[in-house]
């Protein structure tokens, strides 16, 4: 018991003495004062000494560099930044680091996104319906088409996305057409609804039957598999104007008047999904300038179509977009009617606090902030979450943008790096316009939140554009390679995600072969000459010719 017990205090001892510039005789003396030699000989303490000078040779270096707990009284370890950067450096550096990124961030939001309308919704769907789930049972329907649509676009191959990117675009244009043409044929001709047969309209929406649908969600979607495809066509010529005007800008343009006419905020998601898109190809930025100042002047056009019922639907009603802009630049203290929205968020972020009221204790989804489920659920996620809760939702968006760029930079096929940045960029901008308008810091525009606000559309878009993103992450060369050398079972392949095709190799360009020697050469028969070594022929001296 007497060895046994002046051990660990002579392990104690050596590990303070190497901690402290001390040599092997501290861990001596420390396993001495607990009477280690005394029960066990000279021989104990001399083999207790060497193990003693062992330990802190080895404990000295690493107690010098601070990454071990210090030997004084009360030590703490001390946390090393460096380290811990090069370990995050090594998990991003893995090949599926993209793909599980993106499945992470994205399924946290959807996660929220269920829990914040039902929050937002149980008690006025209670009085409304009789139930408190019935918001977020079609919701979670929604969320379950959605994540078929995922599951769908992870499965396809690049040239399906290519093929089919005319068809969505096609598709949105001619329902938005019809969309606006309802809308304009009830407004000159004074119906109460814009209906023909089984179809109406109503502003942002179309009905057939009891099916409703958002057309201008599935124009980004078309937009982007369309842009890129024929940007990618293009190659290096995107950067002139002539490659530029056929087709691009001319579609470009209908969208933002078919969007536009009745949905700025969605517009604005439009022009920055193309700022995107064409700054992955590498356009110059005087073509960006011009772009912006057109912008700026359709945003005008469309503001001032407010007055003839754009968004609004009624002709002579008045121009709620203006009074947006007008009330924005107002101080709260001054502005009462058109700031009543907004007031109302920033009173539900000031009661958050911190920390929050709890979920489900929001006292402003009682009937005081109007559209509380779907354009101002970030407030009640303020309310009901705190800072915290904020913070966390930010960073989970953080995540998402980061992922969407790094499988932009890493993929190899140019259609796949333009989808990819422009989708990240159509996502996180509508985020920030609808965060934005929230808080205060941007006008409001009407725009849901990505994966969190209530709407059947704008889910299982956005679920189908993260889809498509999986796809690509999947596709990333040292991905590809992984799934490739270690393939996961059949039926693994079969329900959840086919192999990716394996990227192409890129041969090294072959090194310039010197001429062979011919009989002739002097080096070719000794020994060591270029016949013997391989080696190249040097050049002929150059002959003179005479003038004749």
């Amino acid at each position: 018991m007497g060895a046994d017990s002046a051990r660990p205090a002579t392990a104690g001892g050596a590990a303070g003495g190497g901690a402290t510039g001390g040599d092997a005789t501290v861990g001596v003396a420390a396993g001495a004062a607990t009477g280690g030699p005394a029960t066990g000989g000279p021989a104990t303490a001399g083999g207790v000494a060497a193990k003693d000078a062992t330990a802190a040779a080895v404990l000295a270096p690493a107690a010098a560099s601070g990454s071990v707990v210090s030997g004084r009284p009360g030590g703490s370890p001390q946390f090393d930044l460096v380290g811990g950067f090069a370990a995050l450096r090594g998990l991003l550096a893995r090949p599926l680091a993209s793909y599980y990124l993106l499945i992470f961030s994205s399924g946290l939001l959807l996660m929220i996104g269920l829990t914040m309308v039902f929050s937002a919704t149980s008690v006025k769907a209670y009085i409304t319906d009789g139930s408190a789930f019935s918001v977020l049972s079609r919701q979670a329907t929604f969320a379950v088409i959605g994540l078929v649509a995922f599951w769908i676009c992870q499965r396809l191959p690049v040239r399906t996305f290519r093929a089919t990117g005319i068809l969505v675009l096609g598709a949105s244009v001619a329902l938005l057409l019809v969309l606006n043409g309802l809308l304009l044929l009830a407004t000159v001709a004074g119906w109460e609804t814009a209906r023909v047969g089984p179809i109406e309209a109503e502003l942002l929406w179309l009905y057939f039957g009891s099916f409703q649908l958002q057309p201008s969600e599935l124009a980004k979607l078309g937009l982007v598999l369309w842009g890129a495809d024929v940007v990618a066509r293009k190659g290096a010529d995107v950067g002139q104007w002539r490659e530029l005007a056929i087709p691009l800008f001319p579609v470009i343009g209908l969208l933002f008047l078919l969007v536009g006419y009745n949905d700025l905020g969605t517009m604005l998601c439009v022009l920055a999904l193309v700022v995107g898109l064409l700054w992955a190809a590498g356009v110059p930025m005087r073509i960006f300038a011009t772009l912006g100042g057109a912008g700026l002047v359709g945003i005008g056009l469309l503001v001032a179509a407010a007055w003839q019922g754009a968004g609004s639907g009624a002709l002579g009603a008045d121009n709620y977009r203006l009074a947006r802009l007008t009330s924005f630049f107002t101080p709260p203290d001054q502005c009462v009617d058109d700031c009543y929205q907004a007031l109302q968020a920033r009173y539900a972020i000031a009661n958050g606090g911190w920390f929050g009221e709890g979920l489900g204790s929001s006292r402003l989804k009682w009937g005081y902030l109007p559209q509380a489920e779907d354009d101002f659920i970030f407030a009640i996620v303020a309310e009901e979450l705190g800072v915290v809760g904020c913070f966390v939702v930010l960073a989970l968006f953080a995540v998402l943008a980061y992922t969407g760029l790094r499988i932009a930079r890493r993929v190899d096929d140019p259609f796949r790096r333009l989808a990819a940045a422009a989708a990240a960029t159509w996502l996180i901008s509508q985020a920030v316009i609808n965060i934005g308008g929230v808080v205060g810091l941007l006008p409001i525009t009407g725009i849901p939140l990505p994966f969190i606000s209530a709407g059947g559309s704008a889910l299982v878009v956005t679920l189908a554009a993260v889809g498509m993103l999986a796809s690509f992450a999947r596709a990333e060369p040292d991905a590809a390679r992984a799934l490739n050398a270690r393939p996961p079972a059949p039926w693994v392949r079969l329900v959840w995600a086919p192999l990716p095709p394996l990227p192409r190799r890129r041969h090294p360009a072959k090194p310039r072969m010197a001429p062979a020697p011919t009989r002739s050469s002097p080096a070719a028969g000794r020994p060591g000459g270029a016949g013997a070594s391989g080696g190249s022929v040097p050049p002929r001296a150059p002959t003179r010719r005479g003038r004749g």
